[in-house]
């Protein structure tokens, strides 16, 4: 800091008695400055001293003067209040924000009041009234977040406190008695000035920092100009000074690592990289600062700090100290090293290690104008040395003796050296930039307009240098690039320059894209490469690698596509490595390639040429759908390429969505399949029709193509027609088949046998999925694939269970026990699934009626048919469950119709055997409610049921079936009101065939009448039991006649299953003379002719096997 004055003025009075000045003030814009001198009020013009007009009025000495801002006191208040203090005041200051005043005052007492006058805070100096406040100043700055009052005494004495009273750090010392304290421009700094003939500059904390003016006699009153750095002093003896403070830049730098001082007391360390700060408080005056690698070297008035650094890592800001050398010393210039510090000052340099002892002295024989550690071992680092003659010199610290490298006509003013140390670059007190070659001492180059230089620490050719506010950057020999730059250059390394402008230091990210540029116009690739590494953009880097590929040096042409992530080029530049391992040499070939890449047809299309690759340079033009260019490469003598085009151009046509154009394209070029499928998939079927009838009939392949596409758009007359010019009758069939053509397929079979399979399957199967199963049937028949048609119905049956349509379900179980019949003659398997499919039937025809009643809500039956039906199922219901039947819904519709009929001991044994079931939520009230309610009703049934044969009496339910419970005969039952029918089961006696029985039974010619396709007979006389005396047992034993029993019988009582083989005639007497029996003669099911004769009307059809009525036995 240095105070250069400005003007000085001594005030006088008429008889040249010389006016005591004791206070000062500043116009708020800083234009004038007020003088209390004496008992006269001054005003000067603070730009020159001149005084601008004293003001007179006061008859005695003025001791404070003030500038008002915004009027005397509060505009509100009609008069100025007073208030009573203990002592006299001899200052005051006003809050910032003007809510508080602080009053110091003769007995050492600093009371601060608001704007009321109330005091709030009261503080007392330990010395009292020997301690008089002499002068109390707020600090101004906003960053503060309290507001300070800096309080100076006559103990001699410097205070600080928060508005609250709290004292601020302890007090500071002072070896004067203060008579005025104010805060330098914005709050950073305080001037002091008092009894020691001088101002003094402080920190905002106390510690003085130097002086601002020295007098030759107490300076009362010291003012510091708004916003600004000028300070004016008011003297004893009548002076006033005004000064300007200059805060010079104390500063160091090493590669990316800037070090600064900062409010006079303290060093930031800056990261120019990665932008990281750390702040290192001294509390004293930091003189000069040094740092280099992981130390740094701080001076202050008394000593001298050495930091290091934590760590080795780069990025590491934690400083810590190393060394502290507790001395005075007087040096222009600092430098640190790894064990050492190098002082400066004017022709000297001294070499001090750490622990303060002098190692070396160097004198030299001009003033030291620049010095600089340029690296080395540790404890043997070199200096670069700039004098003021001209000479540079280069000194290791280990070295006594100093040795001369250049010696210029002029002085010094900026040095630095290249990386390799061959190089050496001077800006003289000329500004201009010298670079030599320090081996040969030759002069390189020299430019103009320099102020400071800088070499790139990554680069050996290159360097920057500043002035006249421009940057210029030079490399190798080239030409300098210029941009603008206001400041110094103080370091260059890669893309970054270290630029030092007023007091600030940032780095400038400059793309060094000019001087590679520069290397590519020479074809110097490689250092091209370089220069972009320091920090160019993608678009340079494209430039450099392309340029490098078209000069055929792939190595950086690869690295400077990786750069940008080019796979492209990089898979080119690979390819060309791969075949040049193989033995490949000819560059020619190679530029073409990278030609064909870049977008330079033509000339790739030359080279291949040249180099004796034509249908490399064809594929290209083809590949770009550039076909005239091909044509014209081709020419007119070439068939074969010119085939090869128009199949391209065609190709190329179809992916441009022509594609009619690449249709008739294809065909020019025979290539026929690619013309049939763009044609097929365009559904231009008259377009096909012309190909395939020109085509030959041995073209296979292309032909089947045309005839796959019209059955794909339904043209089968058109695909008939190319399947008949093949021959491929086995197609026309399937042709005919899938567009269920029957006819033509039936006439096609007749004539080739062997395709007979692939008619008369698919027939059945779609018969059969109409629903016409019988005549599915018969075309399972014809192609013999009767285990076919039983997986369909098997698969229609499932269905239908699924569906819960019982009935449809019965139906087709009665149709696959049919089928399996007519195959149980070559499987035995088959009798077996016939029996199981017939009791199938049965049971699902039954529960059909079963399900309408318990999810319907109507019924058509008679309450004693559905009890019947209940009864038939659950008999029949001992052994497995069949899917899809419910015994809950049988049991629930069992129980209601037995309580309807009287039968209460059956209906109470249903709801005992529901409440061992799982009951659905819908039945649950009910059956509760049933089951509590039969038991009030008697224990017995209203009728049982009664055996034909023996005459027994039967429970309603039996658990053996629906057999006798004495003589084990199984029950014959309507297949409509299932009831038991007066029918018993007889066998004939060995010896005795069908055709003889049916003769001897024929013997009396029955009464016969023809109804509805069925046999009914007629009982008219009274018929006794077969075998009377037949009684009880734990096995049944069947009824068998002999001839003259059978001659006996009536064919009127007589029913007859004429079963086909493998299975027996089944023969039925009938024992009640007034009871009419019908048999339907297709299922042999058996029914009282009154219903049967209202369901066929009803149905017009059998209501079990479905027979329509006017269908021939």
């Amino acid at each position: 800091m240095r105070a250069v004055p400005t003007w000085i003025d001594k005030v006088h009075d008429r008889d040249k008695i010389e006016q005591c000045i004791y206070d000062l003030a500043f116009k708020p814009d800083g234009s004038q400055l007020i003088v209390a001198a004496g008992n006269r009020v001054l005003v000067y013009d603070t730009s020159d001293g001149t005084l601008i007009q004293p003001l007179k009025g006061h008859k005695d000495t003025v001791y404070c003067v003030a500038y008002a801002k915004d009027g005397l006191w509060s505009p509100e208040q009609k008069s100025v209040s007073k208030h009573k203090v203990s002592s006299k005041i001899t200052c005051c200051g006003w809050t910032n924000d003007g809510q508080y005043l602080a009053l110091g005052m003769m007995n050492g007492v600093v009371s601060i009041r608001n704007k009321n006058g109330e005091e709030k805070v009261k503080i007392e100096q330990p010395g009292g009234s020997s301690s008089p406040i002499w002068s109390i100043a707020w600090n101004p700055s906003k960053d503060e977040h309290n507001d300070i009052l800096a309080v100076a005494d006559w103990g001699q004495k410097l205070s600080f406190y928060q508005l609250s009273g709290k004292q601020i750090g302890k007090d500071r010392p002072l070896t004067y008695d203060p008579c005025c304290v104010s805060y330098f421009s914005k709050g950073e700094y305080i001037v002091m000035c008092g009894s020691d003939k001088q101002a003094s500059l402080y920190t905002k904390d106390g510690v003085r920092l130097g002086t601002v003016g020295e007098q030759n006699s107490w300076v009362w009153t010291c003012r510091v100009k708004p916003d600004s750095n000028y300070v004016v002093l008011g003297c004893q003896d009548g002076t006033i000074a005004f000064y300007q403070l200059i805060f010079s830049t104390v500063h160091g730098l090493y590669k990316d690592r800037y070090a600064y001082r900062d409010s006079m007391t303290d060093v930031i360390v800056q990261h120019l990289i990665t932008e990281q700060k750390v702040r290192i408080k001294c509390r004293e005056l930091v003189k000069k600062i040094a740092i280099y690698r992981n130390r740094l070297a701080i001076q202050l008035p008394e000593k001298i700090l050495i930091y290091e650094l934590y760590s080795d890592d780069t990025s590491d800001m934690h400083y810590r100290i190393k060394e502290k050398i507790c001395r005075k010393f007087e040096c222009n210039l600092l430098v640190v090293c790894s064990q050492h510090i190098i002082l400066c000052q004017e022709k000297r340099l001294q070499c001090l290690s750490f622990t303060s002892v002098k190692e070396k002295e160097w004198l030299m024989e001009s003033l030291i104008r620049y010095i600089k550690v340029i690296g080395g071992p540790p404890g043997r680092e070199g200096l670069l040395v700039g004098l003021k003659n001209g000479a540079i010199l280069k000194i290791f610290v280990d070295n006594p003796f100093a040795i001369t490298l250049l010696k210029l006509s002029t002085s010094v003013r900026c040095l630095d050296m290249s990386t390799s140390r061959n190089k050496l670059a001077v800006v003289d007190e000329h500004n201009t930039c010298l670079v030599y070659d320090i081996n040969t001492k030759e002069l390189l180059f020299q430019e103009p307009n320099a102020n400071s230089v800088a070499w790139n620490t990554q680069c050996e050719d290159m360097l920057c240098f500043s002035g006249s506010g421009y940057l210029n950057i030079k490399a190798s020999n080239f030409p300098v690039h210029q941009q603008k730059l206001q400041g110094f250059v103080v370091g260059y390394n890669g893309s970054k320059i270290f630029c030092l402008h007023v007091y600030s230091m940032s780095a400038v990210e400059v793309p060094q894209s000019a001087p590679m540029y520069q290397y590519l116009e020479r074809k110097m690739f490689k250092e091209a490469y370089q220069i972009a590494c320091l920090g160019v953009t993608d678009n340079d880097w494209r430039d450099l690698a392309t340029e490098a590929l078209e000069g055929l040096d792939f190595d950086t042409a690869k690295k400077a596509f990786i750069r940008i992530r080019d796979l492209r080029y990089l898979e080119l530049i690979n390819s060309i490595e791969e075949r040049k391992k193989r033995g490949e040499s000819d560059n020619e070939l190679f530029l073409a390639d990278v030609h064909a890449y870049q977008g330079k047809f033509h000339d790739a299309a030359k080279l291949y040429k040249r180099t004796g690759h034509q249908p490399r340079a064809l594929s290209m033009y083809t590949d770009l759908r550039m076909f005239e260019y091909a044509k014209e490469f081709v020419g007119s003598t070439d068939p074969k390429n010119t085939r090869m085009l128009m199949a391209k151009q065609a190709d190329w046509a179809k992916s441009s969505k022509e594609p009619r154009a690449a249709a008739e394209m294809y065909l020019s070029a025979g290539e026929h399949l690619k013309a049939i499928d763009i044609i097929g998939e365009h559904g231009w079927a008259d377009m096909l029709i012309d190909i395939a009838r020109k085509l030959d009939k041995a073209e296979r392949e292309p032909l089947a193509k045309c005839a796959a596409y019209f059955k794909q758009l339904q043209h089968h007359g058109y695909a008939s027609e190319t399947y008949a010019k093949m021959g491929d009758q086995q197609a026309l069939v399937q042709l005919h088949v899938d567009a269920r053509h029957w006819d033509e397929a039936f006439s096609l079979a007749e004539k080739h046998t062997q395709l007979k399979d692939l008619v008369y399957v698919p027939y059945a199967q779609w018969l059969a999925e109409n629903d016409r199963f019988e005549e599915a049937q018969k075309a399972f028949h014809k192609a013999g694939r009767q285990n076919e048609a039983v997986k369909v119905l098997e698969q229609l049956t499932h269905n239908a269970v699924g569906e819960s349509r019982f009935n449809d379900a019965g139906y087709y179980y009665w149709m696959l026990s049919m089928q399996c019949l007519d195959i149980a003659q070559q499987e035995v398997e088959m009798r077996r699934k016939f029996e199981v499919f017939q009791r199938l039937a049965e049971l699902y025809h039954v529960y059909h009626s079963i399900q309408r009643y318990t999810d319907e809500p109507f019924s058509s039956h008679m309450p004693e048919t559905l009890f019947n039906i209940c009864r038939f199922l659950l008999n029949n219901l001992t052994k497995d469950v069949p899917l899809g039947i419910s015994k809950v819904n049988t049991l629930y519709a069992l129980a209601k119709q037995s309580r309807k009929l009287g039968a209460f001991k059956l209906a109470r044994y249903s709801y005992e055997k529901l409440q061992e079931l799982h009951i659905p939520s819908r039945f649950q009230e009910a059956i509760e409610l049933g089951s509590l309610t039969v038991r009030s009703k008697p224990f017995h049934d209203s009728e049982d049921m009664m055996c034909y044969r023996c005459s027994t009496t039967n429970p309603l339910l039996n658990s053996q079936g629906s057999i006798c419970i004495n003589c084990k005969q199984p029950f014959i039952y309507s297949s409509s009101s299932y009831e038991v029918l007066p029918l018993v089961q007889f066998y004939l006696e060995d010896g005795v065939g069908d055709e003889e029985a049916v003769c001897l039974i024929d013997l009396e010619v029955p009464h016969t009448e023809k109804g509805s396709g069925a046999t009914r007979t007629h009982t008219h006389t009274h018929a006794r039991p077969l075998v009377s005396s037949q009684q009880g047992g734990s096995h049944f034993v069947p009824v068998r006649v002999s001839r003259a029993v059978l001659r006996s019988m009536s064919r009127r009582d007589v029913l007859i299953k004429r079963w086909p083989l493998p299975l027996q005639w089944e023969y039925f007497r009938s024992l009640l003379p007034d009871v009419s029996i019908t048999m339907c003669p297709t299922c042999f099911k058996m029914f009282h002719s009154e219903d049967y004769e209202l369901l066929v009307l009803q149905h017009n059809c059998c209501p079990y096997c479905r027979r329509p009525i006017d269908e021939p036995n």
